[in-house]
């Protein structure tokens, strides 16, 4: 029985034309090392609005930064642990993280806000004029 260790999609790009990015972002999910931290929910409000909720506790504002380049929301805490404790019980977890998601074309973040550990991110999809569906009507061509 051979074992497969890797994903070959080269064949699929030949049937597709643009979507190159779509491949390379599946591969280097499959590949990436899963990290569960922080949790996290996604909530769509409704088709064009979402928020992301992560359980950020023990972080306040200025241990957070939030950037969005193109198509990729980046979401890192530093915290800073004090050496000077003796903790008889750690069961909070205290780590630095950075969480990244992709996000659709044309989705922005909307606002960022922190209350009771839950830093919530809104974001809207909101399409160019251009590129929403237009009705085409059906007439005659006059020669």
């Amino acid at each position: 029985m051979t074992k497969l260790t890797t994903l070959d999609l080269h064949p699929l790009y030949r049937n597709a034309i643009g979507v190159d990015r779509l491949f390379d972002r599946l591969i280097n999910n499959i590949e990436a090392p899963q990290n569960n931290y922080p949790p996290y929910n996604i909530v769509q409000v409704n088709e064009d609005e979402y928020f992301i909720e992560l359980a950020v506790a023990g972080l306040d504002e200025e241990d957070l930064e939030i950037t969005q380049d193109q198509n990729t929301l980046v979401i890192t805490g530093a915290i800073n642990v004090s050496e000077d404790l003796n903790y008889l019980h750690k069961g909070i977890a205290g780590r630095n993280f950075r969480r990244e998601f992709t996000l659709a074309d044309h989705v922005e973040v909307v606002s960022a806000d922190l209350k009771k550990g839950i830093l919530l991110i809104q974001l809207k999809r909101e399409l160019p004029e251009a590129m929403k569906p237009k009705t085409i009507a059906i007439g005659h061509v006059s020669e």
